[in-house]
């Protein structure tokens, strides 16, 4: 049960929409909040782009792993540019959605860029998803499937 986006519809970059209980079971899920008008962000999106690329789309077996983008930019076309151009074949809240505030507020986002790394329930696994790509590159997501299967095990 995908929970934490339970309800909602999100977007790929071809703009279709994607039912998010099929797209991220079974997954550890990385809530990327950023926006296109925003330095910090525009410099991690592309190590971002490297690790998912790497991980899930050259990945064998692909990784269990997807990016949700939550846009703080200031205008629909704003998101579509920055989304297009800079992120990861992942997915997105879509812009008009008011769901991203109630998001922010559930994973304390004061400033951007964050990623949070989440369990399938949406319980965090870490709220510095951004320092440990860039500490530990591809090693960090053993680090958060362990996190996410031992939660799954003691629920079972």
């Amino acid at each position: 049960m995908v929970e934490v986006f339970s309800g909602r519809t999100l977007l790929n970059k071809d703009g279709d929409l994607v039912d998010p209980e099929l797209a991220l079971r079974n997954k550890v899920v990385g809530i990327y909040f950023s926006a296109g008008w925003c330095p910090p962000c525009r410099d991690f999106t592309p190590i971002l782009c490297d690790f998912y690329t790497e991980l899930v789309e050259e990945g064998e077996p692909p990784a269990q792993f997807e990016i949700v983008f939550i846009s703080s930019d200031k205008t629909l076309d704003d998101m579509v540019e920055y989304y297009h151009d800079m992120h990861g074949d992942w997915l997105a809240l879509p812009w008009t959605d008011e769901y991203k505030h109630e998001l922010k507020q559930r994973y304390n986002i004061t400033a951007v860029p964050k990623l949070v790394i989440v369990k399938e329930n949406g319980d965090v696994i870490t709220d510095k998803g951004r320092k440990q790509i860039r500490d530990r590159g591809l090693a960090c997501f053993g680090s958060w499937l362990d996190a996410a299967e031992v939660f799954q095990n003691f629920k079972g």
